[in-house]
């Protein structure tokens, strides 16, 4: 993108402030299972029962990831969980090994994790193939991927003649939009005649204008204003 300039004149001290607005934009899958899906909540006799037989991750950032628990329940007899198969990008299954015996009355716990690497809603399941009447038992994944927002790469570039009366520096001043206050961006006097504003976000328009400041620290009024609206 070309970047366009603009001299605007300092009113009381005959300082040129020129405002080139510069927009730069620096701006895995498991064995899946097509055996008949079944679910139990209170297991009975030779029966397993997987809780929650629905975990939701939500959304969760690409690249980044979320671990939940879960828990397999035997009815009132042992049962002996063989396997377990899973599908749906970015799902994996951990601490548990095959095979694995749930006591009777009791449970075992089983960790989910939800890794995403592309945006978007991601469904997936899990089944657990044992010697209990209703295997596999089944639990239903869902969660969602989401791109992290990126910081502003756009900056705003501001440069002027220097003041033809005898000074130590300058003070340049911000605002958003076309009214409210505006906000002085150096911390300390500015001994030179640029300045460049990073802190700019994309969508928002600035008004900018510059003071002179003499050895006294007075500071001159306001310079003409220079506006620049970031993509």
């Amino acid at each position: 993108m070309e970047n366009g300039s603009s001299l605007f004149r300092l009113r009381p001290l005959g300082c040129l402030l020129a405002v080139p607005v510069i927009l730069a934009l620096v701006g895995c899958q498991g064995v899946s299972s097509s055996s008949k899906q079944t679910t139990v909540s209170n297991p009975v006799a030779g029966q397993l029962a997987v809780t929650p037989t629905t975990m939701s991750f939500g959304n969760v950032a690409v690249g980044g990831n979320s671990v939940k628990q879960g828990t397999l329940t035997a009815g009132s007899s042992d049962i002996e969980v063989t396997t377990a198969a899973w599908n749906g990008q970015g799902y994996s299954l951990s601490g548990i090994s095959f095979p694995a015996t749930v006591p009777a009355g009791q449970s075992i716990p089983f960790s989910v994790t939800f890794a995403p690497q592309t945006a978007g809603s991601t469904p997936g399941s899990i089944a657990f193939h044992s010697n209990a009447t209703n295997s596999p038992t089944m639990e239903t994944l869902t969660g969602s991927g989401t791109q992290q927002s990126q910081p502003s790469q756009h900056s705003v570039a501001l440069s002027w003649d220097p003041s033809t009366s005898q000074v130590i520096g300058y003070n340049v001043y911000r605002r958003i939009g076309s009214s409210g206050s505006y906000t002085k961006l150096n911390t300390s006097v500015n001994a030179t005649t640029s300045f460049t504003d990073n802190s700019v976000q994309s969508g928002q328009t600035y008004d900018y204008v510059t003071t002179a400041v003499d050895s006294s620290n007075v500071e001159s009024a306001y310079s003409n204003q220079a506006t620049a609206t970031i993509p």
